[in-house]
């Protein structure tokens, strides 16, 4: 069983910044890999950015050169910085994990972004 907690999110006004970070109950370095998704009211959840056990990182278009997701395998912990944010990333954030043959979910954290 793995237990992910997320920090982070809050508001923030258009062109921001603004950080979440994902803290998993054990090591991460055996993930087959780990990331983000969100869900905005009304919408399906939606993959944000991933990073996989050999550090390769998969971004959605929408979001390709303005989010960076990172891992720190010492403290079981990957973040997501988010720059220049526009309102449509606001969201309910969720941190994901693919571990053997199972997947697990954080709780979700609200990041909201005011034009």
């Amino acid at each position: 069983q793995v237990q992910l907690v997320e920090s982070g999110g809050g508001l923030v006004q258009a062109g921001g910044s603004l950080s979440v970070s994902c803290k998993a109950s054990r090591s991460i370095f055996s993930f087959n890999v780990i990331g983000w998704y969100r869900q905005a009211p009304g919408k399906q959840r939606e993959l944000v950015a991933r990073i996989w056990s050999g550090g390769r990182a998969n971004y959605a278009d929408s979001v390709i050169g303005r989010f960076t997701i990172s891992r720190d395998i010492t403290k079981n912990t990957v973040h997501l910085q988010m720059n220049s944010l526009k309102a449509e990333d606001t969201a309910v954030y969720y941190c994901n994990a693919d571990v053997v043959s199972n997947t697990y979910w954080g709780q979700g954290i609200q990041v909201t972004v005011s034009s």
